[in-house]
């Protein structure tokens, strides 16, 4: 091969070449970066210009940074609108539950609140009518005039908050605004928000302690919070849809934590509110309880299970022990907690024992349930022959029935009111066991007495009107619970028997009227008339008036 030189000229005239080629390639690939970045920029719907600087993610995350885009604001507010305005604030302070996010545009809830058998004239209270009150500054003897008590102790106590109380409701904790709310007549004003405050405060506040509380046959713990509050926890012992054991005595029943939180709401539909507030709460049984508590005897409990779940028996006369543990999943444990009632140093309670008591014997029967005519006795004995303390004990026995709850075998009132106040609903844990069957027995009040409030029964033809049904009013109401985001609180099976046993009670009624005159009991009062014959306008309001319902 023959290797041609070049001469001085050709090598400048290549070099030349090359670096047009090199300058023509420069100029197109600019050429065409700079029309695909025109291609690709996208055009501002508004006339301010774009930064070209700006990456691409920040622009699509500044865009999420907005709350409401200006495509769907219209439909937004036009779905808020329809929103029940009155029960808005209460849902979010009720503990923080998940509400349904499809709602129907008029809840039945909020409905059966507005109606007036829910909003008859407050009753005027005296001085003695009230639990609790404030102290005034000239009782001198006793008051606090300023706050350096409550301070010095909550300095001494570690962990608690310091409190800074006055005669102010506004300083007040919840828990203590509930107790200063508790009258004669009721234990709580369902209108009022401290409920829903107070619920909210169980579902959230820090735990201080836990300790085992003495009494009862199945284990319950008392927690404390930061700023004095207390409450009564009921922890998770079955599923919701598991139903008790047919051949199990109802004195032998699991306590169930969603039965107490459910008492709580079908107390409150039927207008009764006569249990304390009662929610749910998911806890952490290691820094919740077991870190925390001081009871030696709860913590010599604890165990970790093969499933490596957390778990704790207690000492109790039930249900205590490693056969039958309460276990996290592995941390998390589902509890009810009900707001305490106050110190009985301050508010004494009598417990009195029910008529209607069951034997608590597996042989044995009780009186009532051999004597058909057992209500001519009871009629003619104190407390129950004059007043309203039958017609308390039949609404009670109403209130069991729609929940099967057998274990009633006391009840209690606050001492200072005498025998003219209402009855104290509490210990609910054995209720909503089965669904599937119907224990007539706890009607035997009303059956034997053939006696109800003109109020109750208003009421329970109300919640059986379709415009309400309890059964969608109870699940409406469950929703609001913390835990409902978790599961419903109570079982499609449940919530049909509540609708299943109203109809028994109206029955029942309905058959007393056809034997008897006297079977209405009118609690209404000089407001009687006015309720019998509601306005158009209220009946048009509300879509059902009382005229419907007598």
């Amino acid at each position: 091969m023959v290797r041609r030189k070049l001469g001085p000229s050709a090598r400048s005239v290549y070099l030349c070449l090359a670096c047009v080629s090199l300058s023509l390639h420069v100029i197109l690939a600019f050429f065409c970066l700079t029309v695909l970045q025109r291609v690709c920029v996208l055009p501002d719907s508004s006339s301010s210009s774009l930064n070209p600087s700006t990456d691409a993610q920040q622009h699509i995350s500044a865009s999420h940074k907005l709350s409401i885009s200006s495509q769907n604001e219209n439909a937004y507010k036009s779905n808020a609108s329809r929103l029940p305005n009155a029960i808005g604030g209460e849902k979010k302070m009720m503990g923080g539950g998940k509400l349904n996010q499809v709602m129907e545009e008029a809840s039945k809830l909020e409905a059966l609140f507005k109606h007036p058998l829910y909003n008859l004239p407050e009753i005027g209270l005296l001085e003695d009518d009230w639990l609790l009150r404030v102290k005034k500054n000239e009782d001198k003897e006793d008051a606090i005039d300023s706050d350096t008590q409550w301070q010095s102790a909550s300095r001494k106590e570690k962990g608690y908050d310091k409190v800074s109380w006055s005669s102010d409701v506004e300083s007040h904790p919840p828990w203590l605004r509930f107790h200063l709310g508790i009258t004669r007549w009721q234990l709580y004003d369902r209108k009022n928000l401290t409920v829903a405050k107070l619920t909210h405060y169980l579902a959230t506040q820090r735990i201080l302690g836990a300790v085992q509380k003495s009494g009862g046959t199945q284990l319950k713990l008392l927690i404390s919070f930061p700023n004095y509050g207390q409450a009564l926890l009921k922890p998770k012992k079955q599923s919701r849809d598991a139903e008790t054991d047919v051949n199990l005595f109802y004195f032998s029943d699991f306590e169930r934590h969603n039965a107490e939180i459910s008492a709580f709401h079908l107390d409150r539909l039927l207008g009764f509110n006569r249990i304390p507030p009662v929610v749910g709460r998911l806890i952490n049984v290691t820094s919740e309880i077991r870190e925390i508590t001081t009871d030696r005897k709860l913590s010599r409990t604890f165990f970790t299970s093969p499933a490596g779940n957390v778990c704790f028996y207690g000492q109790c006369e039930y249900y205590c022990s490693t056969e039958h543990p309460l276990c996290g999943q592995p941390h998390s444990l589902e509890v009810s907690l009900a707001a305490m009632l106050p110190d009985l140093s301050l508010a004494p309670r009598r417990s009195w024992r029910s008529p209607w008591r069951r034997s608590y014997s597996r042989t044995k029967l009780a009186q009532w349930e051999k004597d058909p005519a057992y209500c001519d006795t009871v009629k003619q004995t104190p407390p129950y022959n004059y007043g309203t303390r039958l017609v308390d004990v039949i609404d009670m026995a109403i209130l069991d029935f729609l929940m099967s709850n057998m274990d009633r075998h006391h009840y209690e009132t606050f001492e200072k009111f005498g025998n003219e106040t209402f009855l104290l609903h509490l210990d609910h844990g054995r209720a909503f066991g089965r669904h599937s069957q119907d224990e007539l027995s706890i009607l035997a009040p009303l059956q034997q007495c053939c006696r109800i409030r003109r109020s109750t029964l208003l009421r329970l033809r109300l919640l059986s009107h379709p415009n309400f049904h309890l059964s969608d009013v109870m699940r409406e109401s469950l929703a609001e619970d913390p835990l409902a985001a978790v599961a419903p609180l109570l079982s499609e099976s449940h919530l049909t028997a509540l609708d299943r046993r109203l109809a028994t009670v109206l029955q029942v009624v309905e058959t007393c009227e056809e034997h008897h005159n006297d079977v209405i009991f009118n609690d209404l009062g000089k407001y009687n008339e006015d309720y019998e014959h509601p306005t158009k306008s209220v009946q048009n309001k509300m879509g059902l008036g009382l005229m419907d319902l007598i």
